[in-house]
C-alpha cells in the first residue's frame, strides 16, 4: 500500500469545478464567530460539490488570512454569499423551493440517522454560533429540524465536524456519492 500523489487523485481545476454539475444543497452559518470553521465549511463544500455557502450575520468572509489557513484555496471554487440578515435569506431561498433543514438540538429534532431526504429536493442546511447554536428565531422557519446523536458528556460537536457528518450523511442518503 502506498499513498497516491496529488497528481493521482485527478481532482478537478477550479474552472472545471465552476462549471461541474453541484449537489443540490447550501450550507448557511449564522453568526459563526471562527474562521477556522469557515474555511473549514469551503473545504468541505469542495470536496462535496456543494451549490454555495451563505455567511451571515457576524460570520467572517473572504479574504482573510484565517479563513484561507483550513480553506486551502476552496474560497476561490466554492460559490459563496455574504447576507447579513439570515431571516430575509432564510424567506428567500424557501421561495426558490430549498428545504430549510436546521441542525440544532431541540424539543422535535430527529436523528440524523432517522432523517430520509427527498432525492428531488434541494436543501439549505443551517448551522448556527459555535456558543449559542441556531437563532431561536430561525426554528419556526425550519421545514427539518436534526441533530446528530451523542453518547458522551460534552452537548456538542465543533461545527466543521457537524457539518462534515450531516453533508456526507445527506449525500449518501440522496444518492449523491458516487
Amino acid at each position: 500500500m502506498r499513498k497516491l500523489e496529488n497528481q493521482e487523485l485527478e481532482r478537478l481545476d477550479i474552472q472545471t469545478f465552476k462549471k461541474y454539475p453541484k449537489n443540490p444543497l447550501v450550507l448557511i452559518m449564522d453568526d459563526v464567530r471562527s474562521l477556522n470553521n469557515v474555511g473549514s465549511a469551503f473545504r468541505t463544500a469542495d470536496a462535496f460539490l456543494l451549490e454555495k455557502i451563505y455567511l451571515c450575520g457576524i460570520t467572517g468572509s473572504p479574504p482573510h488570512r484565517e479563513i484561507n489557513k483550513t480553506a486551502l484555496g476552496s474560497t476561490e471554487s466554492v460559490s459563496w454569499e455574504y447576507v447579513e440578515d439570515v431571516i430575509s435569506l432564510i424567506q428567500n431561498i424557501s421561495r426558490q423551493g430549498y428545504k430549510i433543514v436546521v441542525v440544532e438540538q431541540t424539543d422535535s429534532s430527529v436523528m440524523l440517522m432517522d432523517f430520509s431526504p427527498d432525492t428531488e429536493n434541494s436543501y439549505a442546511l443551517v448551522f448556527g454560533n459555535e456558543v449559542f447554536g441556531v437563532n431561536q428565531d430561525l426554528l419556526p422557519m425550519a421545514d427539518h429540524c436534526v441533530e446528530i446523536p451523542q453518547y458522551g458528556t460534552k452537548h456538542s460537536l465543533n461545527i466543521s465536524v457537524s457539518i462534515g457528518i450531516v453533508v456526507w450523511s445527506m449525500l449518501e442518503k440522496m444518492n449523491k456519492l458516487p
